[in-house]
Order: C-alpha cells, then structure tokens, then sequence
C-alpha cells in the first residue's frame, strides 16, 4: 500500500493485504442519513479489516435535470461530511466541480474527487493539487487508461509547484457504449496502475444507464458484485460503491446504489476473493 494510503487510514485498524473501500450515499440528502451509512459501513469495514473512506457529495452539479437534487446547500453539506470524519475518525472525499470549489472544500476533505466528465479540466485538476490534498481522478467515459497520464502529469506539476501534495488515484468507471450504456475494459485498470497511482473501480457510476429521455439516470445495480468481482481479479486497489438504506426513495443516483444491508455480504465475499488472487 502506498505510504500516502496508510497515512490516510492511520486512525483505523485493517488488514494492508486488504483492498480499500470508498462508499457513503451519492448525496447529503440529511443528517440522519450520512450518519446512519457511516455508522453501518465503518462498522463492517473494521470487522472485516477494510480501509474504509467516507463518501457523499455536498452538490450535485451534473444532475441531467435542472429539476433533479442539487444538495442542502454547501455549507450544510460540507459541514455534515465534516461530522462524520469527526465523529467516526474515518477520512472523507466529495466531488468538486470547479477550481474555485477545490480551497473552499479542502478543509473539510481529505480526497478531493474530480468528477469522470471534468478529468481534462487543467485549471480545475491544478486548483485541485495545489490544496495539498490527494486527488481521485476518475477516468472519463470518452476516454483511454493509458491517456490518463495527462491528468496525472498536471496534478504532479502543479503539485511540485507548490512543493507539496502530488498524491493521486485514478478511477475506472467505464466507457460509453451508444447513447444510454456504458462499458468497462478491465484492461484499463493495468493500463492506469502503470502509471503507478492507486487505481479504484467505481463499481455503481459504471452500471448506469444515462442520457434516458425522462431525465433520470437508470442502472443496473443487480450487476455491482459482477464488477467488483472482476476488478478484485484483476487487481485494483479500492473499490467505489455508493450505497443507501432505501436506493428507492434517494434524491440522486437511486438506480445505480446498492442497498445498504446487502454491502456486507458482497464485502465478505470480496474480501475471500481477494485473498484468493494475491
């Protein structure tokens, strides 16, 4: 595990043969909810010896509709991300959509995540590294692993710039496929581990099934231990899931999220496999 990792989960007990875990909801919808899944999800992740990273976006700033959740506010939302790092010691990440975002978020964050549309944005990639926090990129759906390694060499540079940070992961979440479907070539997890950051499979953004005439994203959950099995396999470092008590009622991404009291069992398993494979 890099040095960078392990400093990131200083404060949690795990087994370092052990991929890591990055899942929350797709958004802070409440208080009650960033609480309840990250009470549940720490607490199987240190019974089965995971590192675990606290997840939730404090804006949604790529809803297809413009009447779609957006967020409680910034303030709110980071504010609530905040809590649970503080209260669960478990560190956190949240998207950020532009470079203005990256200083006023930092504070609160300790993965600033660029979201999968926004990997070529130079001045948001830069904002990014210049916080000193890590940085996930995930890899765009129109894009090649191997042509990643631009977004890496802006980060580093910028980085370097300031003497600090340059910490990076990359992750896999498909590539479209026709107008509503994505795919993912699992060869593009060896592809970005050449480029020697940690590379992550985000195992529900790649199951969706976006562009859909009624404005709402569909997915294919049923299919999440499909590809985080075959990820395990092929030897990727974390593992993306969000997840939620009820996906049916969620304000965003509800198509694609695993139901909460099924990650434990799909985590068991993950785990066996992954001892299995190294």
């Amino acid at each position: 595990m890099e040095q960078f990792l392990k400093d990131l989960f200083v404060h949690q007990s795990y087994d370092e043969k052990n991929f890591f875990l990055i899942a929350g909801p797709c958004v802070v919808e409440s208080e009650e909810l960033v609480m309840e899944v990250a009470d549940k999800v720490s607490t199987i992740c240190k019974e089965l010896g995971i590192p675990y990273v606290f997840k939730a976006s404090y804006r949604k700033a790529n809803r297809t509709s413009a009447a779609s959740f957006k967020g409680l506010g910034d303030d709110t939302g980071l504010s609530l991300i905040d809590k649970v790092r503080k209260q669960y010691s478990l560190p956190a990440t949240s998207d950020i959509h532009a470079h203005e975002e990256a200083a006023m978020a930092a504070p609160y964050l300790d993965i600033l995540q660029i979201p999968a549309f926004l990997c070529r944005q130079t001045d948001l990639l830069e904002a990014a590294a210049e916080t000193g926090k890590i940085v996930n990129v995930k890899k765009g759906q129109f894009l090649s692993g191997p042509s990643m390694k631009f977004a890496v060499e802006k980060i580093r540079k910028a980085a370097l710039r300031q003497a600090q940070g340059g910490n990076i992961m990359l992750t896999e979440r498909g590539n479209t496929f026709g107008y509503t479907d994505l795919v993912v070539d699992y060869r593009n997890i060896t592809w970005m581990k050449e480029l020697n950051v940690p590379v992550i499979m985000d195992c529900t953004h790649s199951l969706q099934q976006p562009n859909q005439t009624t404005g709402v994203t569909g997915g294919n959950p049923q299919l999440i231990g499909t590809i985080a099995k075959a990820a395990i396999a092929t030897g990727v470092d974390g593992l993306f899931i969000e997840t939620h008590p009820n996906p049916a009622v969620a304000k965003s991404d509800g198509a694609n999220m695993l139901q909460l009291d099924k990650l434990k069992a799909l985590l068991e398993q993950l785990v066996k496999l992954r001892k299995a494979v190294l």
